[in-house]
């Protein structure tokens, strides 16, 4: 698979966001329709996922099921912080709704420049401070977090929003990383996602935990039965938004470093948003557009600026 270049990665990265931004939606509508268990939900969208690429890659591409020995650790340990994002995530959304979860889990911007900037040497320039600045006070408006009373009547879910948003950041920087040593998108995501989908079965089977949104018991796992009314939107969750909109976002990583790769993300809570407002009704007020404007604004901002969106390491590899 060619390397897309930087141009072509900024709208890679953007139609994740889109894929991306109908992902809540479906959650919700699986949390609220079905009252079915975050963490359950969490567990049968990654297994979909794999159950998705399995045949597609051993037919298309075979040579991609290829596990190197040593990447196994690494991929295991990337499917584990997927597994804690999307446990996150999911949880999130369930308390949330579907548009604040979005947004609050786009807190990620800032800890992907601060880490990666820390970890991968990617710069740190005026440009992303504003941008991230831009993207945490979007966070902050669109949740409400701005407001005392929003942390105690909601500090499960504005917890879980933030965690969701740390995790995410983990994910990016160690898809960059992946992407830096030539391990293919597809490939990545195959196997990250069986890893993740493994571990969240084990969460799932604990007996007596008090974890919130697992099953309760092991029956819990086929939670909506012979109700094909239910499995097809959670097939669909997996098959078409979560399959495009991780395996778009690696491939954006092999050209862009990780904090401006999250940070063209962050526009994915406006599309969230529309989403939400024409299935669910679930209008944002105007503190909340003030802040899904500051978010675009950032993203827009990473656009316009020339060389905003190269790292020094991709500098230097072009100088060589």
């Amino acid at each position: 698979m060619s390397k897309p270049t930087s141009n072509q990665a900024y709208f890679i990265a953007l139609a994740s966001a889109i894929f991306l931004s109908t992902t809540a939606i479906f959650i919700r509508y699986l949390t609220v329709q079905y009252g079915l268990p975050a963490l359950v939900l969490a567990f049968w969208r990654d297994f979909f996922v794999v159950l998705t690429l399995f045949p597609i890659l051993l037919f298309k591409q075979k040579k991609l099921l290829l596990l190197n020995r040593k990447q196994a650790p690494y991929l295991l340990a990337y499917g584990l912080v997927l597994a804690v994002f999307n446990a996150f995530w999911t949880i999130s959304v369930s308390l949330n709704g579907a548009s604040v979860a979005t947004v609050l889990s786009y807190s990620s911007a800032a800890f992907t420049a601060l880490l990666g900037h820390l970890l991968l040497k990617e710069e740190l320039g005026w440009v992303k401070i504003v941008a991230i600045v831009c993207s945490l006070a979007g966070c902050v408006l669109v949740s409400g977090a701005y407001a005392g009373d929003a942390w105690q009547t909601n500090l499960v879910g504005i917890v879980s929003g933030v965690l969701a948003g740390l995790s995410y950041a983990a994910y990016s920087l160690m898809g960059r990383h992946a992407a830096q040593h030539g391990m293919d998108p597809w490939t990545t995501i195959f196997y990250t996602f069986a890893f993740a989908g493994l571990c969240l079965l084990a969460i799932n089977l604990i007996p007596a935990s008090m974890i919130p949104g697992i099953a309760q018991e092991p029956a819990d796992l086929l939670w909506l039965g012979t109700d094909w009314k239910g499995w097809l939107p959670l097939f669909l969750l997996a098959a078409g938004p979560t399959v495009m909109g991780f395996g778009l976002y690696n491939i954006s990583l092999q050209a862009l470093p990780a904090s401006v790769a999250n940070l063209i993300a962050t526009s994915e809570p406006v599309f969230t948003s529309l989403f939400a407002y024409l299935v669910f009704g679930e209008l944002l007020g105007k503190i909340e557009l003030a802040g899904g404007m500051l978010i675009l604004a950032g993203v827009v901002l990473l656009r316009l600026v020339p060389n905003a969106g190269k790292s020094k390491t991709l500098e230097s590899s072009a100088q060589e």
